[in-house]
């Protein structure tokens, strides 16, 4: 089986998002015309010390343009419709601090309290 043989980079566009990286890139067809790829690169760190990217790609030709436009911001909408616009995935970062509510009007982190020894007291 041959192997596909990207076409060159016409424009480029790089979406870091933590481990996830995004890139969008225009490409041309051999009769030159325009296709966007979509390109989701994460990066895996082994025990060791040493990493790897995964990488998985969409084709996304002009004909397909619009139809793809309106299912992609139908989901997002719903989405952010249902879920709202906070991101729950950031609770279970390591450096993630819990909002807990006090009272109507404040607000504090269970990291902001002091450890009191009784023994001051």
């Amino acid at each position: 089986m041959a192997e596909r043989v990207e076409q060159e980079e016409i424009f480029s566009q790089v979406l870091r998002a933590g481990r996830r990286t995004y890139f969008f890139d225009v490409r041309s067809t051999k009769a030159d015309d325009y296709y966007l790829t979509i390109t989701e690169s994460k990066k895996f760190t082994h025990d060791d010390g040493s990493f790897h990217y995964q990488k998985h790609k969409i084709y996304l030709y002009k004909e397909d343009f619009a139809e793809f436009n309106d299912m992609l911001k139908a989901a997002t909408d719903y989405i952010v419709n249902e879920k709202g616009q906070e991101v729950i995935s950031e609770r279970h970062q390591k450096d993630y601090k819990k909002e807990e509510v006090v009272s109507e009007t404040e607000t504090t982190t269970t990291e902001s309290f002091t450890d009191v020894s009784f023994d001051d007291i």
